[in-house]
């Protein structure tokens, strides 16, 4: 748009060689400097353009024989981790709370076959209890109890009997200790035959030594071990 060419005619005819020279030179940088901030502009955005393609191919991965894009897996995150010991802490107390309900089970069972061997077996030389039987008293040894095996709990002396643990409570103390809390309902035939059921609470202290458990101590109140007649 440039006088000197839109109107060469009357222009170009009036004005100094040199004046008309200068101009030109002028016109052209002008054209030149548009030139190189068109091209600058152009490289600038085909750069931000690539660059952001770079960004998301660096978070997929391409499987070029089945042509499916997968996100990169990501390493498992310190709280996933954390889940894992948690549950896996969870499932071992669980386990040794089960270990203690099982030998409970098998001291009662001994209880009532009137099995002595059994019963010291499981229970330490030293037992210490409270019980009915004792009269508010606190027994040591197992003396006490063989009385009442001898005299009362054998099976040529008892009918059948049943023993149900009724919300068992475990209290893990430390790798060697526990302590279980329950109901223990016992049920029975009475002399004329009628099933009868006595109920006690039981709390039983649980140690571990030499790889197996002994009861060292319990509290017994509610009805006596032996049934009534």
């Amino acid at each position: 748009k440039h006088p000197w060419i839109c109107q060469r005619s009357t222009v170009a005819s009036m004005m100094h060689r040199q004046e008309t020279v200068e101009c030109l030179r002028k016109f052209n940088a002008r054209r030149k400097l548009k030139g190189a901030i068109l091209t600058t502009m152009l490289a600038t955005r085909n750069f931000s353009a690539k660059s952001l393609l770079n960004k998301k191919a660096d978070g997929v991965k391409i499987n070029n024989k089945t042509n499916v894009v997968t996100s990169p897996k990501e390493p498992p995150t310190l709280e996933s981790s954390e889940s894992a010991n948690t549950t896996m802490e969870d499932e071992d107390v669980k386990a040794r709370k089960q270990e203690i309900i099982k030998v409970t089970e098998q001291l009662i069972e001994a209880i009532n076959n009137g099995d002595f061997e059994a019963y010291t077996k499981i229970c330490d030389p030293g037992l210490t209890s409270f019980e009915p039987e004792a009269l508010g008293n606190l027994v040591e040894g197992t003396d006490f109890h063989k009385f009442y095996f001898e005299n009362a709990l054998s099976r040529s002396k008892q009918g059948p009997v049943h023993t149900i643990l009724l919300n068992p409570h475990v209290h893990l103390i430390g790798e060697d200790a526990a302590c279980i809390a329950y109901i223990r309902l016992t049920q029975y035939m009475d002399t004329s035959g009628m099933p009868r059921t006595m109920q006690s609470e039981e709390t039983r202290i649980w140690q571990r030594r030499d790889a197996k458990w002994q009861n060292i101590h319990f509290h017994r109140s509610g009805s006596p071990t032996v049934p009534a007649k």
